[in-house]
């Protein structure tokens, strides 16, 4: 699944090509995605975006009148091409400007989402989401007062989009290495100290990742096609069996939470 900085790559490919342009046509190919893409969407034709943001991991699309929300979902791509190149099979969502190039959403799974928000709504998904993990909101003391009552396992709490969005699997997993926790401890059992190195690895690990284009692992490519390189870099991800790069002990991996979690027993206390 495309986390944070997946997203974040995304919107940085598509941004210089459909930011101030025209939109000459909309057309909507498969209606029913995680959500049905609403029909006010073709509103736009005729209309300019004045720019595009990225909350949690949702970009952003912004118009004079609102945006339009888009979420990757599970397998989702944007890519934007010439207007004569052939869709491809799963391309559900196609914006064709007047300059003749086109973006195309393309979705496999259909889990992603094209929406719309007037500038005078918050859709309900993004109402209730945490702060930003390289904001300046999200720090230390904010980490560790979020997690006072939680007696769940620290991995699912800083997956969890209430307390701070896009920290994903893959992220969470690297983050706790880095930080020297293992996934099972307690939430509400993570020291103050603890939660400052934490919330300072989880922003280092994110702007790495973002800078090397993202985690290719299967389905993710950028909006040019070409793969995201900062799986080279992956210290725990998906090592079950190799030797710890700190210590040599190997790589454990246990469910959590539905989810693969990989650590290093030695390492992560």
């Amino acid at each position: 699944m495309p986390e944070l900085p997946e997203v974040e790559t995304t919107k940085n490919g598509i941004e210089p090509h459909i930011v101030g342009k025209a939109i000459a046509k909309i057309n909507i190919h498969h209606k029913q995605l995680r959500w049905p893409i609403p029909n006010e969407i073709k509103k736009l034709q005729g209309r300019v975006s004045s720019g595009i943001s990225r909350r949690a991991k949702y970009m952003l699309w912004h118009f004079d009148s609102g945006s339009v929300v888009m979420h990757l979902g599970m397998s989702g791509t944007m890519r934007v091409v010439d207007n004569n190149t052939p869709l491809k099979k799963h391309d559900h969502f196609e914006v064709i400007f007047e300059d003749g190039q086109a973006l195309r959403f393309n979705d496999p799974r259909r889990f992603g989402a094209v929406l719309w928000q007037d500038n005078n709504e918050e859709l309900t998904i993004l109402a209730s989401l945490g702060p930003e993990p390289l904001s300046e909101a999200f720090d230390g003391d904010y980490l560790h007062r979020s997690l006072a009552k939680r007696k769940g396992v620290i991995k699912n709490a800083i997956m969890d989009n209430k307390v701070v969005v896009g920290v994903g699997n893959i992220y969470a997993a690297e983050s706790l290495f880095l930080s020297g926790i293992h996934p099972k401890r307690a939430a509400n059992k993570v020291s103050l100290q603890r939660c400052h190195a934490l919330a300072g690895h989880i922003k280092q690990v994110l702007s790495k990742a973002i800078a090397q284009g993202g985690t290719t692992l299967k389905d993710f490519t950028q909006a040019d096609g070409s793969p995201g390189y900062f799986a080279q870099q992956l210290h725990v991800y998906g090592r079950e069996g190799e030797a710890c790069l700190s210590c040599d002990s190997p790589i454990k991996r246990q469910v959590i939470g539905q989810r693969s979690s990989f650590y290093c027993p030695k390492c992560q206390r």
